[in-house]
């Protein structure tokens, strides 16, 4: 594969940004937009047991996390544009599978390809908005990425519904199928290459290994990778069981995409007002706060879960809540975790990214195989995953928080021979 070519200004701001959100919906529709379709789902695929069928989510999440440690180096041994259009066309051929997928046993095997595709989306984002932007114009692209971003998991499930109004569910994988080979053409028309040549770096095994090791041996960085990664496990486990729950539990089928709708715009609230606060209250303090809160909530669902175990409505306001709550601990959880790692924050980030994902994922899939057509499990998992994040934050953190935005070192650079 040829070294990439220098930086070539093809394209505006506007559309660099509007083209790097859709890439990264990508991801959120291939997660949102079939869990309407589920029930269909489970009788097409002849499965025996229901709760089976969130491996199609588990899967995919399993196969981003892996997908995160790889992209990385070779973008920046390669360039971000062919890497990049290497996997979205592989993503669109992995989704076209799927669709096609005869068994349960297939449709798992391409799901976790798919997602080991996808991956490059999340990660090669980030990479080229830092090629083009720094500082404060940085902050502003990826905060509006973001937003952008949040919107998808709002109307994903009403696309998936409406397909199924028409068509099989199989026809929801080929769609992503077409929006993934429509991003790839966009691609390779607009995007010029934005690694410069004297940014190209080779691929060393050693360094990749030095950098993992020296997160897993940086109090902080492991504490609040684990911790961001705990969290996310509760969400990835409504995530599995949501169309269930509103099935099984409150009789509300019809309701689902309205439901996911409302608790969706709850993260991308949180997401919007954690840009507006954060540098002025601090990431520790944002985030812990949130914790509390996000552990509070937890009790409060596992009541709701024994005392009103089918009000809809108190079961979204409490979700809601929850997912609003994940919002702020995730990103800030993240941003404290790769602090001391400026020097090598393209390894650090990509193996946090793996840990978290690969952690939340296993959790997700324990959560929600626990599902016996109640709210409990989801509840309890929420309580106990907001338990074991603050028993980490508080090993790494010495029994402390709310410590002053600032507190957290970077490690000395070690300059590059």
């Amino acid at each position: 594969m040829p070294s990439p070519t220098p930086v070539k200004k093809s394209i505006g701001p506007r559309e660099l940004t509007v083209m790097m959100s859709s890439l990264m919906a990508l991801n959120a529709l291939a997660i949102d937009a079939m869990l309407p379709a589920f029930p269909a789902m489970v009788r097409g695929l002849n499965l025996a047991e229901p709760n089976h069928i969130q491996y199609i989510i588990s899967t995919f999440l399993a196969g981003t996390g892996i997908g995160a440690l790889i992209y990385g180096p070779l973008s920046d041994r390669y360039g971000r544009k062919p890497i990049l259009l290497i996997a979205t066309i592989g993503a669109a051929i992995a989704s076209l599978a799927c669709s096609f997928a005869p068994d349960f046993e297939i449709m798992l095997i391409m799901r976790f390809i798919h997602g080991l595709l996808a991956a490059a989306m999340g990660v090669l984002v980030i990479s080229v908005i830092r090629d083009q932007f720094e500082g404060d114009a940085m902050a502003r692209r990826m905060s509006t990425i973001f937003l952008i971003f949040m919107i998808v998991p709002i109307i994903a499930p009403t696309i998936g519904q409406l397909v199924l109004l028409f068509a099989s569910w199989r026809v929801i994988f080929d769609l992503m199928a077409v929006i993934s080979v429509a991003a790839a053409i966009w691609v390779y028309l607009r995007l010029p290459e934005t690694l410069a040549p004297e940014n190209v770096i080779p691929i060393q095994p050693k360094t990749l290994a030095k950098a993992w090791k020296a997160v897993v041996l940086n109090r902080n960085a492991a504490g609040y990778m684990i911790g961001a990664g705990v969290t996310q496990g509760a969400l990835f486990g409504y995530l599995n069981s949501s169309q269930q729950m509103f099935d099984k539990v409150f009789n509300a089928a019809d309701f689902f995409t309205i439901g996911f709708a409302i608790v969706a715009i709850g993260i991308a609230v949180s997401n919007f007002t954690n840009s507006r606060i954060v540098e002025r209250f601090g990431a520790r303090r944002v985030s812990q706060t949130a914790l509390l809160t996000f552990i509070a909530l937890g009790a409060l669902q596992l009541l709701a879960a024994r005392y009103a175990p089918t009000s809809l409505p108190i079961f979204l306001i409490l979700l809601t809540g929850n997912m609003a709550m994940i919002g702020f601990i995730g990103s800030n959880f993240s941003s404290i975790a790769m602090t001391p790692f400026g020097h090598v924050a393209g390894a650090a980030s990509s193996f946090q990214t793996f840990v978290r994902t690969a952690l939340a994922a296993s959790l997700g899939a324990f959560i929600g195989q626990q599902f016996d057509g109640t709210v409990y499990p989801v509840a309890f998992g929420f309580l106990c995953c907001g338990l074991v994040a603050l028993g980490f934050v508080l090993w790494c953190e010495k029994g402390r928080l709310f410590t002053r935005p600032g507190t957290t070192q970077p490690l000395p650079v070690t300059p590059r021979n």
